[in-house]
Order: C-alpha cells, then structure tokens, then sequence
C-alpha cells in the first residue's frame, strides 16, 4: 500500500481488528464447509449411481447458479446493504448443504441439482460483499493483509477435506454430515456478520430516507382508499424508482469500465489456474505420471500447501515489490510450473512444477480484489464483475479440460492454461493502486463512515 496513506498516520481502531478477526473466520468457515462436501463426492455418486460425467453435469448447475447471480450481487449489496445480502446468504448457503444431503440420502438427483444450485447462487452473494469488507479493513489497516483472508480460506479447505475423509473413513451418513454442517456454520456467520460489515452497511442517513419514503407511500396508499385524494403525488414514487434505477444503474456501469474488465481477465486466469488444480490435478498425476490415487492427492495437498504459504506471507511481499511486479512474479511462476508439470521428463521434476504452479496461483486473486476495491464507493459494483469472470472461468474449466483430456491427456490439458497466464502477465500494470483523482470521494466516505460507525 502506498506509504501516503493516512490510514498510516493514525491508530487501528479496535472495531477493526474485530473485523478482520471476523472475517479471517468466515473465510475459513467457507473454505472448509465447500472441501468438506467435496470430499463426499464418491459417496453421492455412489447413493444415485451415477457415473463421474453425470456429477460433472450436476454440479454445473452450482457453477450457472454463481454466474448469474455474481453479475447483480453488487447491485443487491448497494441496494440493501452487505449485511442483509450476507445474512440471507449465511441461511441460504446451510439450506443448500442440508439439500445436497438430502438428495443422495432420497435417491433424488433433482433435489441434489437444486442443493448445488443454491450453494452456488448464495455463496456468489457471500463472496461479493465478504470480498468487499476485507478490501475495506485492509485500507483501514494501512496494510496489504487481502491475501490472509485468502489464507484463510486455503486452510479451512485442508481442515474440511480432513473432515469428509474422516466422515466418510467412519461411514456417517452424508445426511448427517451435511445437515451437522448447516447448523453449525450457520450459527457461526450469524454470531460474526454484525461485526464485520464495514464498507457495504447502509448509512444511518440512508435507512432514515427510506424509512421516510416508505411512510409517505404507506400514507398515500391509505389517502386513496379514503378516497380523500384522487390520485398520489407522483413526484415521491417516480423519484423513488429513479433513485432505483440510477442505483441498478451505476453498479452495472462497472461492466463498461475498462480497467476493471481487463483485471477481470486476470481473475479470470487466477480461478482457471486454481479451479483446474483442484479438479484435475490428482487425475493428472495418477493417468499422467501412472501414480497411486493418494500419491495424487498427496500432489494436490502440495499444490494447496505452496499456495498458502505465499498468502501468508503476502502482506510483506506485496508491501516490498507492490501489486504489479508480485502479479508479473506469480503468472511467470505458473507458466514455468505448468510448463515443468506438463513436459518433466519424470513425476521428481512435475513436482517442482507443482509448487511453483501453487506459489503463482496464491496471489492474484486477493491482488485483483485489492484493485477492484480501492475506490470504496465503486468497491461493490467492481468485486462483482470480477467476481464474474471468476464464476465464468469455474463454469468453463471442468467440461473444456475434461473435453481437451480426452484427446491428449489430462497433464497436458492442463498445461493449456499456461496460455491464459500469458495473458495475465500482460495486462498485469492495471492492478496498480488507483490515484486519489481516479476515485469518486473515496477519502471523504471514509472518514464519514469512520465517525459514524460506533
């Protein structure tokens, strides 16, 4: 973070320490509730007899449910507030995880298809707000800490595929399991949610002319069915769904702003690189190198462990070199990696490439959420339409990969995405920090948020 920043100068309140703190949890909370159904996989495949092609198809349904709902998350968050688009999401997101129990445990492959829809759809409308109070506790702190929430994440999927092992080693039933998981990740985003929301809470000013708003219709409603006057003052409504639809307006006027759709295409590279480690690399390792099925897992745990450490180590890397040259380092760090994975003459030197692939893949997306978000006012809108690039590269990678692993193999299908972080490295110089006159009265809101805030 630039040095000039008077979040510098001055002391962390402590309300922000409580956020971070918070939202270091709910990141864990999600990495490990999402690793923990995955790792169930061969048991619902099992109860509905399907073959592996049929899930992929199934689980598609989660990838077009987080597509379409990604695009207008940043509207719903400035429309609503985070902390309703968060609460809705925490109780959507254990309905999915109770249904994607329920559907093996019934012999139902729609129930299961709606279970993995809803998951989809809530956690896109968790990660937009969620991603925007990290942005937002990061440019309090004066720090480039992003990449510790993304940390987070990484380690609450190891502990929840060490959870779904050990589910499925002592044969719990997935209803149980899932259901288990509902309740308890539930209770824990409610307890957190009021005490992380900092940037997305709707002003105090804001919910009293709403509030205003909705009493003056409720008012003229009533006037009409008196039939004390003929008609209601327009102006009130019309200006109500103008103020709607200049809303709806600006946040999807980010899809027109070039700088963000070009760093959308570097997290577009980001969750191909990452989404494509952790649905094939395993394969990968067992067709490509003729290695046994935990040796593959072992590669895929390696993969995850580089990963994390890069994104604890984050905050100093990105403090030294900045976003730009740490992003450039990364996406070299992936070709090299996929390229040694690809094309080693034997599985010692694929796992060099492994590690190098993982060290490039921790930072580019908590560097993109960064940019997306330095303009606090724009933050919502910008996490969304990256957020979107992100779900189109989920949706795309398993049927593309698996299509091109057909034809050539799964390790060197997996090289192509080296292509695409060529592309990345390419428009890298856009993840720069925005300069005060590139923002829209972001010092201001701060400071006026901050004094309102306790």
């Amino acid at each position: 973070m630039p040095t000039s920043d008077p979040q510098q100068t001055t002391a962390v309140a402590p309300y922000i320490y409580r956020a971070r703190n918070g939202l270091l949890i709910l990141f864990a909370l999600l990495g490990m509730s999402f690793s923990t159904w995955l790792a169930r996989f061969p048991t619902v495949r099992e109860l509905l007899g399907l073959t592996t092609a049929q899930l992929g198809f199934v689980l598609l349904a989660g990838a077009f449910g987080s597509l379409i709902f990604v695009t207008i998350a940043g509207a719903l968050v400035e429309r609503f507030g985070g902390r309703r688009i968060l609460t809705v999401s925490a109780f959507g997101i254990s309905l999915a995880f109770f249904l994607e129990g329920l559907g093996p445990a019934i012999g139902s492959v729609q129930v299961l298809a709606v279970g993995v829809f809803f998951q989809g759809v809530f956690v896109a409308l968790t990660n937009v707000p969620q991603n925007v109070e990290t942005a937002a506790v990061e440019r309090r702190m004066g720090k480039a800490i992003l990449s510790h929430f993304h940390a987070a994440y990484s380690i609450g999927a190891v502990i929840g595929s060490l959870i779904g092992a050990a589910c499925a080693a002592l044969n719990v039933p997935l209803l149980l399991q899932m259901s288990a998981m509902a309740g308890i990740t539930l209770a824990v985003r409610l307890m957190l949610i009021p005490r992380v929301v900092l940037d997305t809470e709707l002003s105090a000013q804001t919910r009293f002319d709403r509030a205003q708003v909705a009493r003056r219709r409720r008012v003229e409603r009533a006037e009409i069915k008196a039939g004390v006057v003929e008609s209601p003052d327009p102006q009130g409504i019309v200006g109500v769904f103008r103020n709607r639809k200049a809303s709806l307006g600006s946040a999807l006027g980010a899809w027109r702003e070039p700088r963000t759709l070009l760093i959308g295409l570097v997290i577009f590279a980001a969750a191909l690189s990452e989404g494509s480690a952790n649905n094939w690399l395993s394969i990968a390792v067992v067709d490509g190198f003729g290695q046994k099925e935990q040796i593959g897992a072992l590669a895929l745990g390696l993969f995850l462990a580089a990963m994390t450490i890069i994104r604890i180590a984050g905050p100093q890397l990105l403090g030294r070199f900045g976003r730009v040259a740490i992003l450039r380092a990364s996406a070299i760090a992936s070709v090299v990696g996929l390229l040694c994975f690809g094309f080693g003459p034997h599985f010692g030197f694929a796992l060099v490439g492994i590690v190098l692939w993982g060290m490039g893949a921790a930072l580019a997306v908590p560097i993109v959420i960064s940019g997306a978000s330095d303009d606090p006012i724009r933050a919502a809108a910008r996490v969304s339409v990256v957020s979107a690039f992100a779900s189109t590269a989920s949706l795309a990678a398993p049927p593309i990969l698996g299509l091109v692993a057909d034809s050539i193999g799964a390790r060197l299908a997996i090289t192509t995405i080296a292509i695409f972080m060529l592309v990345s490295l390419a428009v890298s110089r856009n993840v720069a920090p925005l300069r005060p006159d590139q923002m829209t009265g972001a010092v201001l809101q701060d400071a006026r948020r901050d004094e309102t805030f306790h």
